[in-house]
């Protein structure tokens, strides 16, 4: 039995690709903003037909990499650990994540010394926050998760370009039976090895569906939101007992991100 999520979402209203930083953005390749605000909106209204809820953080102009609302903030037991991104491009949207954490009754909201970008490199499962480092947020960001949410953190190395962050490689698919799935190649050995032992039933995606983005999707612990691409991964997630659900986001991942990207978990 599932639980009814909360989650944050920002409208793509200025999302454009200024730059690029990942294969999957090219800012040659023009976005189509109504079809990018389309392929949103359905997502959106997917969590609410399924009982979920979604609330909303005004986009800035000057500012369009907002869309990508898991980067903001870690939200765990109603504690939130601010952003502190990697690229000036994002910089300002930091504070504006904080403001609104602030002004929505997140009582314990707190600016980051060292380099994390949010839900991007941190996954929440019952037990432990998995982090990931090596492209994007600072190895010290892991030791400040730690002490600022008191639950062990397990550090885990990205070594390829093309999963540059966490959530690219990785999704809890059921924090509670720490129930995960992952592309083994996107880590370096060590991180595999302690995967493997953390997670010895883990799902193990194949090349062709974690370069579609496949493993960028949001669970509710039975519902499993993932890109349309990533057809290889239906069956497997079925043959687990979970329901996946194939999204559209095709425009948004001209930007580098897809449905967990777009979608931050605001955890009681």
């Amino acid at each position: 039995m599932y639980a009814a999520r909360r989650y944050l979402m920002c409208p793509p209203a200025h999302f454009r690709v200024t730059y690029s930083i990942n294969p999957w953005m090219d800012p040659g390749k023009p976005v189509d903003l109504p079809l990018a605000l389309a392929q949103w909106e359905d997502l959106r209204d997917r969590y609410r037909a399924l009982g979920h809820t979604v609330e909303l953080l005004d986009p800035v102009q000057g500012l369009p990499d907002m869309v990508y609302a898991a980067n903001g903030a870690t939200v765990v037991q109603g504690r939130v650990l601010g952003a502190r991104f990697a690229h000036p491009e994002r910089a300002d949207e930091a504070a504006a994540h904080r403001a609104w954490y602030r002004a929505h009754g997140f009582g314990e909201v707190t600016e980051p010394a060292h380099i994390n970008e949010g839900e991007g490199d941190f996954a929440v499962t019952a037990k432990w926050l998995l982090a990931g480092r090596g492209f994007r947020s600072s190895p010290l960001s892991h030791g400040e998760a730690q002490e600022f949410f008191g639950r062990p953190v397990i550090g885990l190395d990205l070594v390829d370009p093309r999963y540059y962050h966490l959530d690219t490689a990785l999704c809890v698919l059921d924090p509670e039976r720490e129930d995960v799935m992952y592309h083994p190649p996107a880590f370096s050995p060590g991180s595999q090895a302690v995967l493997a032992r953390l997670f010895p039933g883990a799902l193990l995606a194949e090349e062709p569906d974690a370069a579609a983005l496949g493993l960028n999707a949001v669970s509710d612990g039975h519902h499993v939101l993932l890109p349309q691409a990533a057809a290889g991964l239906l069956a497997s997630l079925r043959a687990r007992g979970y329901d996946p659900i194939p999204t559209d986001l095709t425009e948004l991942l001209k930007g580098g991100g897809s449905v967990k990207c777009v979608t931050a978990e605001l955890r009681a």
